[in-house]
């Protein structure tokens, strides 16, 4: 698996070439919202912006936006998600919510130490 990178809004990265990438929201993420209960997703074609939500979550305590790290189009969406948000919670580096190809933009991303080190600084 390739190395993640993360946002300050707290979603991965993973790049899967030049051009394309595979997002998800951190460990640290779904810790904060605590159980999810429902997943809103873009649809495969559907354009992205670095920056901007894409997706949102909806836990016991609050619905919240997703943030996509880069620009480009919706290439894939992890259906399981839909039925099973819950696996958010349980891996959250194996439930993608999205593959992105044609990137053309990519947000300010962070190393895994980088993003520990930012976590340390909020708390």
């Amino acid at each position: 698996m390739n190395e993640l990178l993360f946002t300050k809004t707290h979603e991965w990265v993973q790049l899967l070439s030049g051009t394309a990438a595979r997002i998800g929201l951190t460990d640290y993420a779904q810790k904060e919202l605590g159980d999810l209960v429902f997943v809103n997703l873009p649809e495969a074609g559907d354009e992205v912006t670095a920056g901007e939500g894409f997706a949102d979550v909806e836990s016991v305590k609050a619905v919240s936006n997703v943030y996509s790290p880069v620009t480009g189009t919706v290439k894939s969406v992890n259906e399981d998600l839909l039925d099973h948000p819950e696996l958010i919670n349980s891996g959250p580096y194996d439930a993608w919510f999205i593959e992105v190809a044609d990137i053309s933009e990519k947000e300010e991303l962070l190393s895994g130490e980088e993003y520990e080190q930012f976590i340390r600084e909020e708390e």
